[in-house]
């Protein structure tokens, strides 16, 4: 029984769907203040702008860097190059190169170098052009950044943010297409941020730029391109969303799905196909933070529905997914009308041809099927 489990996710794509799919690009069109979370108002159509992710992340990291003469960016061709996604685009003709600093191929280097500044006072920003790549600096991260505030008993905290690309892009294979969300989720002393709007992008870095603890902020390579709705306060330089606290992006009674970055939006829209299609009124809850994990916004929304799906495209085995589906057996067990049900990335490594790629990780018709099923209907 345990291997079609694993594979379950993967199973049932359609073959006819794969071979008309395109390559998914890589890029698409599109003094200091304390941490404190400000009231905040969403977009309205009257306030809106439609802001890229990748935009949203840059004019976060310039703002904190105005108003933080700590702060500093480094990383492999974050300045002279405005950054492999462009996301530091700018930065070095504003701050010069004493803020935004190119450095060698070594992740191990600049890495150990960051938590160094961090230990020494500085509020580092340590850019990996994939975390794929941070593998290479892992001992830095968690044996030096992680355990540094704990084995000190709270005198040496430790400022730092690990940010990037994380999970897989498109057409890179395996050694550059896994998620590590659950990896630095497990870790003690490390908070764990994962956004998938452009709201999400510019409050949660702020917050973890600011925020004393190290920070692995986990971008996503496939939405530095996608535009968001971004309303007039989230565009001011004052707007900070808290670490820890997961938004409902589409309410709903029947049934709870929650996921996080890229697969966010693949639920959203599979939940808008489930309500034509079945009459079916699921709630999408984007959990923005892996660790700490917002336990209360699922078991109230387990509550209400009764049935609870966790997306995401990290493999089955021991990760986010899981950890939720424990969460609702230990906190929701009372509340479950059927079984928690994990729609995740298949257990192989990620393939390089397209066809087999997207069979890989979840699509908008897995969730769907899984849905379905889940609910009888």
């Amino acid at each position: 029984m345990t291997a079609p489990r694993l594979f379950r996710p993967a199973a049932r794509l359609l073959s006819s769907r794969l071979i008309s799919n395109p390559l998914r690009p890589a890029f698409q069109q599109g003094s200091y203040v304390p941490s404190i979370c400000h009231s905040r108002r969403y977009a309205t159509e009257a306030s809106a702008k439609e802001v890229t992710v990748r935009d949203a992340l840059n004019e976060a990291l310039a703002e904190e860097l105005e108003s933080n003469p700590k702060t500093f960016i480094l990383g492999e061709e974050v300045a002279q190059y405005n950054g492999a996604y462009k996301v530091t685009r700018g930065l070095l003709d504003r701050f010069g190169p004493k803020r935004v600093i190119d450095t060698p191929i070594t992740e191990q280097g600049f890495c150990g170098l960051a938590v160094g500044a961090a230990l020494a006072g500085l509020h580092p920003v340590c850019e990996f052009m994939t975390f794929n790549f941070a593998m290479q600096a892992i001992d830095q991260i968690i044996n030096s950044a992680a355990k540094t505030h704990y084995m000190s008993g709270g005198i040496q905290p430790c400022n730092i943010t690990f940010r990037g690309p994380n999970g897989f892009a498109a057409g890179v294979a395996a050694q550059h297409s896994q998620d590590y969300s659950a990896w630095y989720g497990s870790i003690p002393g490390l908070k764990v941020l994962s956004p998938w709007s452009s709201e999400d992008a510019k409050g949660l870095l702020k917050a973890a730029i600011r925020d004393p603890n190290p920070v692995v902020f986990l971008e996503n390579e496939l939405m530095y391109g996608q535009a968001f709705p971004m309303s007039e306060e989230s565009r001011k330089n004052d707007f900070v969303l808290p670490i820890g606290k997961a938004k409902i992006e589409r309410p709903g009674k029947d049934l709870t799905i929650v996921s996080l970055s890229r697969c966010v939006g693949q639920s959203v829209t599979a939940a808008a196909e489930l309500k034509q299609k079945y009459g079916v009124d699921a709630e999408v809850i984007n959990l923005r933070s892996v660790k700490p994990l917002d336990v209360e916004t699922v078991i109230k929304s387990l509550k209400k529905t009764g049935r609870l799906m966790a997306v995401e495209s990290g493999f089955p085995m021991f990760g986010v997914a899981s950890e939720l589906l424990a969460l609702s057996m230990e906190y929701g067990f009372d509340y479950l009308t059927a079984p928690a049900v994990r729609v995740t990335g298949a257990e192989v490594p990620t393939p390089y041809a397209v066809g087999l790629e997207n069979m890989s990780f979840p699509q908008v018709d897995t969730i769907v099927n899984q849905a379905a099923k889940l609910l009888r209907v």
